[in-house]
């Protein structure tokens, strides 16, 4: 009995030293935190996800705070939660650009199959496979869902064999365009009142992408010569975008014969050229003026006399 009594308070006492010294050593060695990174957390949405370029929320509101990152950086929260953090910091959250991701891919290579893929359903594990995948275009969506389920916040899903994005959710993190294994994702900036997007990503020439897809960029570079901007230009068979030039126009898309180019998501109609007028007809030719009327014969000779 004594025994358990003698471990019993040997054990109290070396907690209570142990104790002791923790506290010391946190008194010791903590570290302060400035008040401003606890009140930048607070009005962070708490996503942690990551589309600030910073390990979580406590690592974006530690890096405002050391002047590192820009007060508007925080994808989730918008120019809300900028203004916020622009307040605590005591300066001017500025004006930012909406982002928004983009699949540069239709889905219409669906059709053009290599074999027949029944392993996990994942892109990065299928992109392991012999040609990249089971589509016949080395370019397009697997449609296996990795963006879906690494988009924290369900904003990107897979219709119809392609990942499509839900632009009221996305809140550009950029997730999605990281875990994509063939990298056919993009976060786009909405600068002009309509958006113009190309959602191919296609390389090949113009008879291999016709091959495999019933609408991939062919590079005929129709809209590259037809923008009135410049701001399309041709790269390795692909027409892109210069969102620096763009003035969102929609010419591009009106000339594409693939129907491939949107306008806010939606492939405009073509419009019918106008009738040429019909050529003026040539003035008449003035006739020439009729000839004098002949003067009326002399009278008859006079009749003879009786």
């Amino acid at each position: 009995m004594n025994t358990v009594i003698f471990a019993v308070v040997v054990l109290a006492v070396l907690g209570a030293i142990f104790g002791l010294v923790l506290a010391i050593a946190a008194k010791v060695f903590a570290v302060e935190v400035d008040p401003r990174e606890e009140a930048i957390l607070g009005c962070l949405p708490g996503a942690n996800c990551g589309g600030c370029g910073y390990p979580g929320c406590s690592g974006y509101a530690a890096a405002v705070v050391k002047g590192l990152a820009p007060v508007n950086a925080c994808a989730a929260g918008g120019e809300a939660v900028a203004a916020q953090i622009g307040e605590i910091m005591g300066v001017s959250a500025g004006a930012s650009v909406k982002q928004l991701a983009q699949v540069h891919c239709t889905g219409c290579g669906q059709n053009y199959k290599q074999y027949h893929y029944v392993g996990l359903h994942d892109c990065v594990a299928a992109s392991k496979l012999p040609g990249g995948g089971d589509l016949g275009c080395s370019f397009g969506c697997l449609g296996l869902g990795s963006c879906e389920k690494a988009c924290p916040f369900d904003a990107i899903h897979v219709i119809d064999g392609v990942a499509k994005v839900d632009e009221e959710k996305c809140k550009a993190c950029g997730k999605c365009v990281d875990v994509c294994p063939r990298h056919i994702i993009a976060l786009e900036p909405y600068k002009t009142k309509r958006h113009v997007t190309i959602p191919c990503s296609s390389h090949d020439k113009g008879v291999d992408a016709r091959k495999v897809c019933d609408n991939g960029c062919i590079g005929c570079s129709l809209c590259a010569k037809n923008c009135p901007k410049e701001a399309i230009t041709m790269v390795n068979n692909l027409a892109v975008i210069d969102y620096e030039k763009c003035i969102g126009c929609g010419i591009c898309a009106q000339k594409c014969p693939r129907r491939l180019i949107t306008v806010d998501g939606k492939v405009p109609e073509v419009k019918p050229a106008a009738p040429k007028a019909a050529p003026k007809a040539a003035p008449a030719a003035a006739k020439p003026a009729a000839p004098a009327a002949e003067a009326p014969k002399a009278e008859a000779a006079a009749q003879p006399k009786e």
